[in-house]
């Protein structure tokens, strides 16, 4: 692949892939350049035919005869991880397009609803298992539509599965004239059958995954615990509307359940937290089950199946009720003071502690804390020594501790790459965490393909990388592969004294990949205006790579303080 296109001219260009992937066809430049002007860009065709023919070269689009182009695999792979900067903007604006999309009429059961796309190989268990989640009410609606999909290899009976998205009640309020803002995507712990709180949330703005996505392994839902036991972990979404608009949302939600919409987990009063999410005064909390919670349970059960979220709109007349339902979950009580932990809250109390010294190499850092089955531990402590002793430009710093776990775990703490930002605030620099990410280290310049900002999220981006899969950090040892990565911002009229700071702590022995000049683009990630971007490796590589051989790690980040004297160093 060639180097990255300048910043303006890659925008366009994603546009113009992201235009051709949307509608599946092969387009002409007249086509294309409607569909910019659409999306706010004025490219006539002639402009349309030298992007196009740049998008040619990169073997991106493919031309066919006369007719235009069409996106190819690598086009559409290059969709999926290039512009991270547009595509954090994107997710958001995204469901609002879906909203907007939204034309379902409760009176006549006829238009567009938002819907979730899955696929999955047919298995008759399988369907029980989804059938059963969808009796119980856990989901959005029991509609779905159902379709058979061939297999490339031809061997497998593949399906497709539409089942309606949380979005689609946003799109209903939002028609309805009521103002709607997507706030989150998390996970709501039951007890006893009754939704008591989030646990876990992530923001839909500044991120390049969709919340709901972030949640949906095996690891990190439990909808089929709620089944057996009542107890549990399931996917919901969270909203807010004006406080004087509550009694037409309550209307609103009454004629829907009454066609077979509703997933409805908590409405709130004016100003009354949802779930433990704090609410302004003058607004009201919606809590919404995930669409996807009965394929979230099918994934619990070991089955392989893609979920795609929020993915296109269908005419609800073409969906049927997969079941009759019967509610399984009781209505959310008072709330109980229970509230969700943001990350950055933790992380910067813990910042505030960091005392580490450049010059003695003395002091606090704050390490992660990761545990491994004592039968897994040798093993896991060689492909730890190797990250470390072959990469340690991958690694946050050559500090580290092996320590005692519950239930004879042992494991390991890594200094954390907040730590760089404690350690530039005692040197009277405002350094602040922005985002974790997934940075691809193929090719001439390394790339950030995946981001999640701190800021809104309970949970360490790095934690749901992890979770989900995502890091190469084996194969960035030998050739290019995927590692964990953060990016942290400093005023631009800091970063003279900033890099004499990191030079220091370079020479104490953590690492930083790069410091970007004032509002540069780093790794293809954009920071703020009048702001340097600084880029880290994150600490939980070398567990990362023994995650990747089949070894249960499991692995906490930002955990806790330790002075560096009790660490060992490699």
């Amino acid at each position: 692949m060639g180097e990255l296109m300048p910043q303006e001219t890659d925008r366009k260009m994603m546009e113009i892939l992201r235009i051709l992937a949307e509608k599946g066809n092969i387009l002409g430049a007249k086509t294309i350049s409607e569909e910019l002007r659409k999306k706010g860009y004025d490219l006539g065709e002639r402009a349309v035919r030298y992007h196009m023919r740049i998008l040619d070269e990169k073997g991106f689009t493919k031309r066919v005869g006369y007719v235009g182009r069409e996106i190819t695999p690598e086009g559409v792979k290059e969709l999926g991880k290039g512009l991270i900067y547009d595509q954090v903007d994107f997710i958001f604006s995204k469901f609002e397009d879906m909203m907007y999309q939204t034309t379902l009429n409760p009176e006549t059961c006829l238009g567009s609803v938002v819907v979730n796309t899955s696929t999955f190989s047919y298995d008759e268990q399988l369907m029980k298992i989804i059938q059963n989640i969808f009796n119980k009410q856990i989901a959005v609606s029991p509609y779905v539509k159902i379709s058979a999909q061939a297999s490339s290899d031809g061997n497998e009976n593949k399906m497709e599965m539409e089942t309606i998205c949380g979005t689609t009640i946003d799109g209903m309020l939002l028609k309805s004239g009521i103002p709607v803002v997507p706030k989150y995507g998390g996970l709501v712990k039951i007890k006893n059958h009754a939704p008591i709180a989030f646990i876990e949330l992530i923001a839909y703005k500044k991120t390049s995954m969709t919340p709901l996505e972030a949640f949906t392994d095996q690891e990190m839902t439990s909808v089929l615990k709620v089944i057996k036991r009542g107890n549990g972990n399931i996917p919901a979404n969270f909203r807010v509307i004006p406080a004087n608009s509550r009694e037409d949302a309550v209307k609103l939600f009454d004629n829907l359940k009454k066609i077979g919409i509703s997933g409805l987990l908590k409405i709130g009063e004016a100003g009354e937290p949802v779930l433990g999410i704090p609410v302004d005064k003058n607004m009201t909390g919606i809590a919404v089950i995930g669409g996807i919670a009965p394929l979230c349970a099918a994934k619990e059960s070991g089955y392989e199946v893609d979920i795609k979220m929020a993915e296109s709109t269908i005419e609800f007349s073409q969906m049927k009720p997969i079941t009759t339902s019967h509610k399984l979950l009781k209505p959310a009580g008072h709330e109980k003071g229970e509230k969700v932990k943001f990350l950055l809250s933790k992380a910067w109390n813990l910042i505030h502690e960091v005392d580490f010294d450049p010059e003695s190499h003395e002091g606090q850092v704050i390490v992660n804390v990761s545990f491994l089955k004592k039968e897994d531990f040798e093993e896991g402590l060689n492909i730890f020594g190797r990250v470390m002793a072959s990469r340690p430009e991958y690694c946050t710093s050559k500090y580290y501790q092996i320590v005692p776990g519950p239930d004879g775990k042992k494991g390991f703490a890594t200094v954390c790459s907040l730590t760089i930002d404690g350690i530039l605030t005692k040197q009277g620099i405002a350094s602040t965490p922005q985002y974790g990410g997934i940075l691809e280290t193929d090719g001439k310049t390394p790339r950030f393909i995946e981001l999640i900002a701190y800021g809104g999220s309970s949970l360490d981006p790095h934690e749901i990388f992890l979770s989900k899969g995502l890091t190469s950090v084996g194969d960035a040892l030998k050739t290019g592969g995927r590692i964990l990565a953060s990016l942290k911002e400093i005023p631009y009229v800091a970063r003279p004294e900033a890099m004499d700071v990191l030079e220091n702590i370079g020479n104490a022995g953590f690492s930083i990949l790069k410091i970007g000049k004032p509002s540069e683009l780093v790794y293809n990630a954009k920071v703020e205006r009048y702001h340097a971007g600084i880029v880290a490796p994150g600490g939980l590589n070398p567990l990362a790579a023994i995650k990747e051989t089949g070894i249960q790690v499991e692995a906490k980040s930002v955990e806790t303080l330790m002075n560096v004297s009790q660490m060992e160093e490699f």
